[in-house]
């Protein structure tokens, strides 16, 4: 073994029998320190040793476990993080590798912090952590090692110094507040603000020497005073001077413009108590004591904080006619306040909070910090973190670098109109990681999405279409829709014509009333409705919808025959689906093959002589034919209970293109339909092809939405259905 890896070996033996790897096993501690000695070994650690080991101290400080301090421990050492599949961990191999790739992750959002203009962003920088982060207990794993860095910065050179410093105030520490964990919190701010802005802090840090021991006797004063006046009325109570740092003077300074002179709560006092009871005594105890200041009287007990932090604040003039502030609490209600349950982050940082979701994300942490000395399977949290964090926001990344905090589902489109509206109107396409991607493409937290835009705005009707896919912001669906409000009547009336005729024929509507559809709607004429269609205020299939229903009503009069006796109503399985034959039975039932009615539309029977009762379409143009001819052998039909689907003929005429069979039949699959039979012709001369499908549909609905997604298809021009 070479010199330095007897080095190494002996840095990584004394890093190991340190108090904070005392939660790793014996076992695993010795597989460690063997597959260190392996020949092939990256004996190399990220961080000095003296770094490595202040991050495990700060991690045993918040009692982390086993996975979470043996996950810490092979991120900084790769070569043993080459070998995580042969050490002992009991089962928690996989949720080590998590934690693993939750600091491969972070590092993702420190390269883009370290990019020029990503500065300006630190809260979507810090929200696009905790998404991209899938088990947070990895957080305060980050906040130990940037907090061990930065003990160790003196060492570095200026500009790097500043850089970890300016990393550490726009996301360490400010997460470190967000969790309450205030053991890292204070010294990540005062480190940061030493770096940043050295003179500031040197100005600080001499005026509170100058004053320190005046200010300790003072406060040491204070402290005998108010234990013995507690000892007197029986309370037990524990006294302790409160520290203020250096950051949080100068924050208070510049807060509330005041001199360094004028902060009274320099000289500050801590109770901590066994009860409530006795908290509210011992308030008696201090303002009998001493006069209190009445607009400095805080009871976060009766009225607890958000974040549940609970306290009495309170401020009296103490002796020598100085101001003293006194903080009244619990054991539990410190503890809570010390490990991140009760944190403070929503009045220290002057903001109105973060949504819901990634308060949620914060709450859960809490409870995890919370819990991690007492919880007896870990495992089990983290699963619960997995089940209950459901994620409603995605984190996108501009080509420079900033976060766009969209909704989930978001696609490219979205993203431009967040960019600005001009940009969305523009879009032609994206690329989402370098990739060229469709505008439908659901983009994932940590996507960077470059948009390519014309030269001249010209919006597409179909973006409004929710069935299309194209917007899953209601924002950009109204900006889309504010283009097109802008338009003259003449134009609206024409685009919704033809978006309406389109769907109408698809489904073999071309004939029906549009004016049942524009009263039920609320249109005065068939136009407002094309203009209600054509700004996607209605839809196209919420009228060929209504239609539907139209002729159903339309195709249900009572039989020209006289009533027959009721039998037992007739449901007969075809292989499609079961229908109820109303007053005739032990009949057979088919479909009629020239129209091919699916469930939902309305249907009428007609009895013919050898074959039973044939189900036509109510609006099927044989059928029309038939019944001149012999109005009695006409019968009203229902559908039934579903069956194992429909079988419906469709016409998809597009550009003939490299593969457009594979992106259909991929779209049927995607839709839950079923392709029974496929036939092709080329149109000469044209460069298009004409397809022929027979499908098995669930009903109408699905249908209607099939033929809606092929038709947006890149190259075609018509899909409809057939008959």
């Amino acid at each position: 073994m070479t010199a330095v890896n007897r080095s190494s070996l002996s840095g990584l033996d004394a890093l190991l029998q340190r108090p904070s790897c005392d939660g790793l096993s014996d076992t695993l501690r010795q597989a460690l320190l063997q597959a260190w000695q392996q020949p092939d070994t990256d004996t190399r650690p990220r961080l000095p040793w003296p770094a490595l080991a202040d991050t495990l101290d700060s991690l045993a400080l918040l009692s982390a476990d086993e996975a979470v301090t043996a996950a810490a421990l092979l991120f900084d050492l790769p070569g043993l993080r080459a070998r995580l599949a042969d050490l002992p961990l009991d089962g928690a191999a996989a949720a080590v590798q998590g934690l693993l790739d939750g600091q491969d992750a972070a590092d993702q959002v420190w390269a883009l912090h370290a990019g020029r203009e990503a500065g300006r962003n630190s809260e979507g920088l810090r929200r696009l952590l905790l998404a991209i982060v899938h088990d947070l207990r990895v957080v305060p794993v980050l906040l130990a090692r940037q907090l061990a860095c930065m003990r160790a910065a003196d060492r570095l050179a200026e500009d790097e110094r500043r850089a970890l410093a300016q990393l550490t105030r726009d996301i360490h520490a400010p997460l470190a507040n967000r969790l309450g964990i205030w053991q890292l919190k204070w010294e990540l701010e005062d480190l940061a603000f030493r770096f940043l802005d050295p003179q500031t802090y040197r100005h600080i840090a001499r005026e509170v020497d100058e004053t320190r021991l005046a200010r300790e006797r003072y406060v040491e004063a204070v402290k005998h005073t108010l234990s013995a006046a507690l000892a007197e009325h029986g309370i037990g109570g524990e006294v302790s001077g409160r520290p203020k740092h250096i950051y949080s003077i100068w924050r208070k300074m510049q807060k509330k413009q005041l001199a360094f002179d004028q902060l009274y709560d320099l000289r500050a006092v801590r109770v901590m108590v066994d009860d409530v009871a006795a908290c509210y005594a011992t308030l008696g105890v201090v303002h009998a004591l001493w006069t209190p200041v009445p607009s400095e009287f805080d009871d976060y007990i009766a009225r607890p904080k958000a974040n549940d932090y609970r306290s009495l604040h309170t401020a009296v003039i103490g002796p020598e006619g100085r101001t003293v502030e006194v903080q009244i609490r619990t054991h539990e209600m410190h503890a809570q306040a010390e490990l991140g349950v009760a944190a403070h982050w929503k009045y220290k940082e002057g903001g109105k909070g973060a949504e819901k979701a990634f308060d949620r994300k914060i709450t859960w942490m809490r409870q995890l910090l919370e819990q991690s000395q007492d919880a007896a399977h870990p495992e089990d949290l983290a699963g619960a973190l997995d089940a209950e964090l459901i994620e409603d926001r995605v984190y996108a990344l501009s080509p420079k670098g900033e976060v766009m905090d969209l909704p989930a589902g978001a696609t490219p489109l979205d993203f431009a109109y967040h960019v600005h509206t001009m940009v969305g109107h523009r879009c032609r396409g994206a690329k989402v990681n370098g990739r060229i991607v469709p505008l439908t493409y659901r983009l994932r937290s940590g996507d960077r999405v470059e948009i390519m835009t014309a030269r001249d705005a010209d919006p597409r009707r179909d973006w409004l279409l929710p069935a299309h896919g194209f917007l899953a912001s209601n924002r950009s669906r109204e900006k889309v829709r504010s283009w097109f409000h802008k338009l003259d009547r003449a134009r609206n009336v024409q685009a919704g014509r033809e978006l309406l005729e389109r769907e109408l024929k698809r489904l073999g509507l071309q004939q029906a009333d549009l004016m049942v559809a524009a009263k039920r709607f609320h249109a005065d004429s068939v136009d407002d409705l094309y203009i209600q269609v054509a700004l996607g205020d209605t839809g196209p299939s919420q009228v060929s919808r209504t239609l539907l229903e139209a002729e159903k009503e339309k195709a249900a009069p009572a039989p020209a025959t006289p009533p027959l006796p009721r039998p037992t109503a007739r449901r007969e399985r075809t292989g499609r689906s079961d229908f109820t034959v109303q007053g005739v039975g032990n009949l057979l039932v088919q479909l009629a093959r020239c129209c091919q009615p699916v469930a939902g539309e309305p249907i009428a029977g007609y009895l013919t002589r050898t074959r039973g009762v044939t189900v036509h379409r109510a609006d099927c143009p044989a059928l029309a034919r038939l019944a001149a001819a012999h109005t009695e052998r006409v019968l009203p039909v229902e559908w039934g209970r579903t069956g194992s689907g429909y079988e419906v003929d469709v016409m998809v005429r597009a550009m003939d293109r490299r593969w457009l069979l594979k992106d259909i039949t991929n779209l049927i699959a995607q839709e839950d339909a079923y392709v029974l039979d496929i036939n092709s012709d080329p149109l000469r001369d044209s460069g298009r092809m004409q397809l022929r499908l027979r499908l098995r549909v669930n009903d109408y609905g699905q249908l209607s939405t099939l033929l809606g997604k092929l038709d947006a298809l890149p190259g075609v021009d018509e899909a409809r259905r057939m008959g």
